[in-house]
């Protein structure tokens, strides 16, 4: 949550506990002005940043993992205390943030390195090379559901790659993301290679046109698309991570007990916040009722103050109650929970409905709580067919023995956990993204690296030819 206030000429604002709505930290709000400001620093400092090449990155990075590692203990009181998360959640959350900013280091000289590459017999006179040059500028717009983890999974691959970087994290989480800011610049003190831009919309807005050269944004379709709209005039290239509505298919020779143990930490974890966190169930009829009173059972005994922590932001509470009205009026039964467990303080248990028709909203929009849709199918491949029917396509996790292979390579989404849930996300080796209303573009792992950077091919002539421009009788002609 937040507050706004003036301060002299200066408007700042406050972020605030989600529980206790006591005071955190307050920050400027930065305009237009400041924020172009920011992304000018950055290009002096970028110059610098390119020019000590991939050693030299590498080397600053690994002491920002380093640094990060020994101020550890911070940031995990600080995502208790801005972001709401238990403490399990956030010491996760740190965990795999120090994974990332490792491989980015110790494999952007591999992926991105100049390279030679083949000519081909008709141009065999020429040298022809390949490396992957930064952008300059990588401008940042981060969540608050996971303010550390998310925007380094863009800005250490931004990083890694060459660029300097304009960090603008939620408004929700601005001290977390200064934690991140802050201890870049205790490892690299040298130039600002790596600036914070606080405050909401409006300073997001302002970064997208203050010159940087690359926005990665991750956040709702509705504010992704007003990103796409005003980087358009300038061409300034977005890459967009939109959240989901992830399904999780339940096969008719899964593993119940492990299914449904998966269920519960890919709904509740994080209390349901997750962009890649499961909401929709697909349960093949052979285990259905297994699953369903296995489910409801472990459900129960589920203390949200203790396992998930609350929702963070007040108005997301109005979001899931209307789902779960919705489902329950168009005759879906409410297994745990159900209308009277949504209220504030904003921390709420597990809620798990059943037989929800799939027009439902809790089925086609996405709902960021503890929410469990549970529908059964007639089979995995039933399954796999409706939870391909959503416009969105993130992540997906299927339980199965036989023909997982298959089944997971015929879901429709950009990554998929078979026999887990979120694993995908803690593999540094694998790129994020999605389709369709998940958005485009790609983080992490080699393909995250490469869409920080612009392909730059040289071709070189091997011995001298001479090609005269003169058309004679004999050539070709068209």
């Amino acid at each position: 949550m937040t507050t706004a206030h003036t301060h002299g000429a200066t408007t700042q604002f406050t972020s605030l506990d989600p529980v206790t709505a006591e005071p955190v930290a307050t920050f400027p709000v930065d305009d237009e002005s400041a924020v172009r400001d920011k992304a000018r620093r950055a290009r002096e400092a970028a110059a610098w940043w390119d020019g000590i090449g991939h050693d030299g990155r590498r080397t600053r990075l690994l002491a920002w993992k380093r640094t990060m590692t020994r101020r550890g203990a911070e940031i995990i009181d600080l995502l208790r205390r801005e972001n709401g998360k238990v403490r399990a959640d956030a010491v996760i959350e740190l965990s795999v943030t120090l994974a990332h900013v490792d491989w980015a280091a110790r494999h952007a000289h591999r992926v991105l390195r100049r390279r030679a590459m083949p000519s081909g017999a008709l141009m065999f006179n020429q040298a022809s090379t390949l490396e992957y040059k930064p952008y300059g500028v990588i401008g940042v717009i981060g969540p608050w559901n996971y303010p550390v983890f998310t925007p380094v999974g863009s800005i250490a691959y931004a990083l890694a790659a060459g660029n300097a970087v304009v960090f603008k994290p939620s408004e929700f989480t601005p001290a977390c993301g200064k934690w991140l800011v802050d201890t870049f610049a205790e490892a690299v003190p040298e130039h600002p290679v790596l600036q914070l831009a606080t405050g909401a919309g409006p300073t997001g807005a302002a970064l997208c046109t203050s010159g940087v050269d690359k926005i990665a944004f991750t956040g709702s379709r509705a504010t992704g698309a007003r990103i796409l709209a005003a980087c358009a005039p300038t061409l300034t290239p977005v890459l967009l991570e939109l959240g989901g509505k992830d399904a999780l298919v339940v096969a008719e020779d899964a593993d119940v007990e492990a299914a449904v143990e998966a269920a519960l930490w890919g709904g509740c974890a994080n209390a349901g916040q997750s962009c890649t966190g499961i909401e929709r169930v697909y349960v093949a009829d052979a285990v259905a009722e297994r699953f369903e009173a296995r489910l409801t059972e472990r459900a129960r005994q589920i203390h949200a103050r203790e396992d998930f922590g609350p929702i963070t932001m007040p108005g997301q509470l109005d979001i899931i109650r209307r789902h779960v009205e919705d489902a329950l009026a168009r005759g879906g039964r409410a297994l745990v929970g159900g209308p009277e467990s949504i209220s504030p303080p904003y921390v709420l248990g597990p809620i798990v409905l059943a037989d929800v028709p799939e027009d439902s909203a809790a089925v086609r929009e996405e709902t960021f709580g503890p929410v469990l849709v549970v529908n059964r199918v007639r089979d995995a491949h039933d399954g796999v067919r409706r939870a391909n029917a959503s416009e969105f396509g993130l992540g997906a996790a299927l339980f199965a023995r036989r023909g997982a292979a298959a089944l997971a390579r015929s879901i429709r989404s950009g990554m998929v956990s078979v026999n887990d849930v979120m694993a995908f996300p803690g593999v540094p080796s694998l790129p994020f993204g999605g389709v369709g209303a998940s958005g485009f573009g790609r983080i992490h792992a080699a393909d995250g690296l490469r869409k920080f950077t612009v392909p730059h091919a040289v071709t070189r002539r091997r011995f001298t030819a001479r090609w005269p421009f003169r058309r004679t009788p004999a050539a070709p002609r068209t």
